[in-house]
C-alpha cells in the first residue's frame, strides 16, 4: 500500500475544493483520469479525462496497470460504487481509496437523521419495488436515483401503491454550492426544474397503521401470483422457521411452485435458487421476483430437480422440498449437505408422509404433523374448516 498505481476517488458537488489533500494531490500526479463527464468536469481533468466506456467496462483502466491512474466516483465509492468492482479485480496493494461523504450522510446531516436508522436504496440500479420492504408508517429512506425525471415517476408510483401521504424531500446537487431540497407530499407531487444528481428521503410518519409489508415469513397469498400450487401461509412462517435463514445463506428451493418460500427467505436476507420445471409457474415465480424486487438474491432454473442437481450450483445452507419428492431425491440432496446445512421437506400425501418417516429413522432431525383450520360461514353459523394435514420433516446434518 505504499505506493498504488490506482487511487479510488469520492467526489462530490464541490469539486476538488471538497477534497482533501490527499486525493487533490492523487488528481494532481494522475496520468489518466476516469470518471462520468460530470465528476470529469468538477475535477478539471482537461486532456487526462477518461470517460466511461457505454456500457460499463474497467477494461479501460486494468490497461493502465503500472500508471498513475485515478477513478473518481460520487462521494463513497464503495455504496453501489466503483470502488468494489474494482477491489475484486486488484491486489491489496495495487489501490488505495479516498471516499468523501456520499448521498446518505449528506441527506441526514441535512435532516437532522440518524443514519443508522435511516433505509439507503439505490433506485437509480433498482425498480420502484425495491422500496416495498421499507415503506411503513415512521419509515426513514434515502434513495439515489438515476435523473431528475424520476422524482415525478416515484410519486405516481407511491400514490398508485397507496403511500401517497408519504413525505418526500427532494434533494438536488447536495454537497455543493447550487445543492436545493424542496418538499412535498407524494400525492401532491408538482415540482418542476428539478436538477441531477438528484435523491430523494421518504418520511412514512403520516402513513395509517399497517401500512406495508409485515416483517416475518407468512405474508398473505394475494401478495403472491399463484395457481392455487402455494405454501399457505400458516405453514409457510413455520417452514421459515424451520429453514431457519440467516443473511447470506443459499437456499436451494425444489419444486418452487410460486416461488413464496424462496421469495420469504430473500426478504429474510437470503439468496436463494428456486428449481421449477413447468413453464406456467415460472412465469408465477418470475412475476412475484419482480414484484418484490428480489433478482439480486433469487436466481429460477426451469428443469427438474433431478437434472439441475448435476450442474454447477452454489452450495446450500439449506434445501427445501415443498411436496412430492422421491427417496432418489432426497438421497442426492443429503450428499450435497455440509455439516450444519438444514434440510426441510412437507408432506401432505401418505406416500410422502411414509417417505419422511423413513427418512426421519435414517437421519434423526423433527417430524411434526400441522393440521391448522380456519372458521369460515356454516349456514347461519359458523364451522371449522380444515387444511390439509402437513407432515413437515427438519434436520440439520
Amino acid at each position: 500500500m505504499s505506493d498504488p498505481w490506482l487511487c479510488v476517488i469520492g467526489l462530490g458537488e464541490d469539486g476538488l475544493c471538497g477534497l482533501s489533500d490527499a486525493s487533490r494531490d492523487a488528481i494532481g500526479r494522475a496520468q489518466a483520469i476516469f470518471g462520468g463527464p460530470r465528476h470529469l468536469a468538477l475535477a478539471g481533468a482537461g486532456a487526462r479525462g477518461r470517460p466511461w466506456p457505454v456500457p460499463f467496462d474497467l477494461t479501460p483502466v486494468l490497461a493502465l496497470r503500472g500508471q498513475a491512474v485515478v477513478v473518481l466516483a460520487s462521494g463513497d465509492p464503495f455504496w453501489f460504487g466503483v470502488g468494489s468492482l474494482l477491489a475484486q479485480r486488484l491486489a491489496p496493494g495495487e489501490w488505495r481509496a479516498h471516499p468523501a461523504a456520499g448521498v446518505v450522510s449528506l441527506a441526514c446531516a441535512r435532516l437532522g437523521w440518524r443514519i443508522e436508522e435511516t433505509n439507503a436504496l439505490a433506485l437509480h440500479a433498482a425498480g420502484f419495488a425495491a422500496l416495498g420492504a421499507h415503506l411503513h408508517r415512521g419509515a426513514r429512506i434515502v434513495a439515489t436515483l438515476r435523473d431528475e425525471t424520476v422524482p415525478a415517476q416515484l410519486a405516481e408510483w407511491l400514490s398508485a401503491q397507496g403511500f401517497g401521504a408519504v413525505q418526500m424531500h427532494v434533494l438536488e446537487r447536495i454537497g455543493g454550492p447550487h445543492e436545493r431540497h424542496r418538499q412535498t407530499r407524494a400525492d401532491r407531487f408538482a415540482l418542476d426544474d428539478i436538477a441531477a444528481p438528484v435523491a430523494v428521503a421518504l418520511v412514512g410518519d403520516a402513513l395509517p397503521r399497517g401500512a406495508g409489508l409485515t416483517c416475518v415469513p407468512g405474508r398473505p397469498e394475494h401478495l403472491f401470483a399463484h395457481d392455487g400450487q402455494i405454501t399457505k401461509s400458516p405453514q409457510r412462517a413455520l417452514t421459515l422457521a424451520a429453514l431457519a435463514p440467516r443473511r447470506g445463506e443459499m437456499l436451494w428451493d425444489i419444486g418452487g411452485g410460486s416461488g413464496s418460500v424462496s421469495i420469504e427467505w430473500a426478504l429474510a436476507g437470503g439468496r436463494a435458487i428456486t428449481i421449477e420445471p413447468r413453464a406456467d409457474r415460472c412465469a408465477n415465480i418470475r412475476a412475484n421476483i419482480k414484484t418484490f424486487a428480489l433478482s439480486r438474491q433469487i436466481t429460477l432454473v426451469q428443469g427438474h430437480a433431478a437434472e439441475v442437481l448435476s450442474a454447477d450450483l452454489p452450495a446450500p445452507d439449506a434445501i427445501f422440498v415443498g411436496g412430492g419428492g422421491s427417496a432418489a431425491l432426497f438421497d442426492a440432496l443429503w450428499g450435497h449437505l455440509a455439516p450444519g446445512a438444514r434440510l426441510v421437506g412437507n408432506a401432505v400425501t401418505l406416500e410422502t408422509e411414509s417417505l419422511l418417516l423413513d427418512l426421519q429413522a435414517r437421519h434423526g432431525g423433527t417430524l411434526t404433523r400441522l393440521e391448522i383450520a380456519q372458521a369460515a360461514p356454516l349456514g347461519r353459523m359458523r364451522g371449522w374448516v380444515s387444511a390439509r394435514p402437513l407432515v413437515q420433516w427438519a434436520v440439520t446434518r
